[in-house]
Order: C-alpha cells, then structure tokens, then sequence
C-alpha cells in the first residue's frame, strides 16, 4: 500500500491507494488554527493524521511502502523551498516526517502530483500534449509533452500562477506584482464577490449559492466576466508556449464548473489571444476533483 498526503491552503487530505491505483481510504483535518509560519502545524497536522489512519486501520507504518507528499510551493529534494500562501520558507518535510515514520517519503509540487494522476488515470489519460492548471487558493500547473511531464533539474517550476499578466500596484503573496494568482486564483475571486456583496464569508459553498441565485445580477456579471477576461489571459499564454492538445484545471474551480467553464471556453473560443487561432485545445475539469493531489502523490 501506498499513502499520499495532499497539503492545502486550509486543511490537509491523507488517502491510501491500492495497486491499482484506486483511492480506498481518505482522511482530511482543518488546521486547528492559524501562523504566519505553518511549517510546525503543517508538520504536526500531518503526523496526527497519519497515526489516526494507522490506527483505525490497523495498519503499521511497516505496511506502508512509501509516503508521498504533495504541497503548494516550490519543492527541490524533499525540501518545501518555499510556500507564500502557507508563509513556509526552507522545511526539510521529509526528514522530519521520517524522524517519526521510518518509511521511504518522497515529496513533489502539488500541481504536479494533481497532475501526474489525471494524466495516468483521469482527464489527460488520452492526451500527449496537455496542461494540468490547479486554480484554488493559487495557481500552479503541469505541463506533458509528448507524454513527459517537464520537470527542471533544480525545483519544482512551472510556477504559472507567478508569471505577470498586468502591469499593476496589485502584490501577489510572493512579493512581485500583477502575477496571474492575483487575478487568477478561486480566493481572490471568492474574495471579491464578498467584498462587493458583503456576504461576511468566502465560504465556497456560500458563494456558489450566491451565484446561482443572482444570475441576473449586473455587478456579479461584471465581476464574473473580468475574472474569466484574467483567466484567458494567462491560460493563452501557456497555450501559445505548449501548444497542448488539452488543458485540464483542478482546484476548487470544479466546484463552478457548469457556472465559469462555458464562459471560459466561449472567451478562449475567440482565440483572440492565442498566436495561432486553430490551436484551441480542449477544456476539462479534473476527473480526479480534490482526490487527484492524493493520488498523485501516492503515484510518485
């Protein structure tokens, strides 16, 4: 058996994975609370549920042949180099998981797990040329060529939510400014559907309702149509470098798929961004939804 471990904004996900690679155990747990340093709760989320898991099914570490680890940031031999969005900067992840499970740890981008799954098993499966974007808290991303992952020899890369798409005063958790995560990412967008509405929660759930409810609703269309406007921006961008025959995004963006992704297929349609006007690919959601990052990491 293998156990992949997802690391998010807000919660941690643990999954066991058979052979097949079929998810038959999930676990997740919120972040009792909140630092501008989540290296220690991440760390101690992490060990609590993994001996929940053990426990309750009577596995021992002994039983598990390796322990994968997927996170939201920057990740060069099993160090997590740095995570804006977590405020973690140089966490040696897999040596302090080993301190308390002697079992193999292996620890990979979060975009890339979420991405490795979806090209084996999920959305990407018939596809050579292909992007996986992860659209949630940030934004990350994969790319496939010719069936390969591109995969840099020092860190992680493909850092998309990090390229600049605005000239702009608007600074992004790393620091630069105009980055496609500003514009691009489910919490700006949730954000500001709250702010403007004043709904007192970016609740995901809530803020779906809203949506469904106001569709009518001029400034929540306008709001809508300059989020998907940012969205064609950066994702053209990527089409005009890869040229993939699909993209497929994951993230808490599946959520809103029947309420954002016609919208945005229809904008990138248009093709009025794109280098080549015939190269449109295809648009998916992730078949995998929030299980893909276990999966994946489970896959490493």
């Amino acid at each position: 058996m293998r156990i992949g471990i997802d690391v998010g904004g807000s919660h941690i996900g643990l999954g066991i994975i058979n052979a097949q690679n079929k998810l038959i155990i999930k676990e997740e747990k919120d972040y009792d609370t909140r630092k501008d340093d989540m290296s220690e709760i991440v760390i101690q989320t992490i060990i609590n549920l993994l001996k929940q898991v053990l426990l309750k099914q009577n596995i021992t570490i002994e039983d598990i042949e390796q322990i994968g680890i997927a996170f939201p940031g920057t990740t060069s031999n099993g160090i997590v180099i740095k995570a804006e969005n977590l405020g973690i900067m140089n966490l040696n992840i897999e040596e302090r998981i080993k301190q308390v499970f002697n079992t193999k740890i292996v620890l990979e981008n979060d975009a890339k797990c979420a991405a490795i799954a979806e090209k084996q098993i999920g959305s990407l499966k018939n596809y050579d040329d292909a992007l996986f974007i992860i659209i949630g808290t940030g934004v990350g991303g994969a790319a496939f060529l010719k069936g390969k992952l591109l995969k840099p020899v020092r860190y992680s890369g493909f850092e998309v939510g990090h390229m600049v798409i605005k000239e702009t005063e608007d600074k992004c958790n790393c620091g630069r400014r105009g980055c496609f995560e500003i514009y691009g990412s489910m919490k700006r967008f949730k954000e500001k559907i709250n702010q403007e509405f004043k709904l007192n929660s970016i609740d995901g759930k809530i803020i779906r309702q809203f949506m469904l409810d106001n569709k009518e609703n001029k400034k929540l269309n306008v709001i809508i149509d300059e989020y998907i406007e940012n969205l064609t921006i950066g994702i053209a961008n990527l089409v005009n470098i890869f040229e993939p025959q699909a993209i497929s995004i994951g993230g808490s963006f599946g959520h809103y798929e029947e309420l954002l992704l016609p919208k945005l297929r229809k904008r990138l349609s248009e093709g009025t961004e794109l280098y080549n006007k015939d190269s449109i690919p295809e648009l998916l959601i992730a078949e995998l939804k929030n299980d893909a990052g276990i999966i994946g990491a489970a896959m490493l």
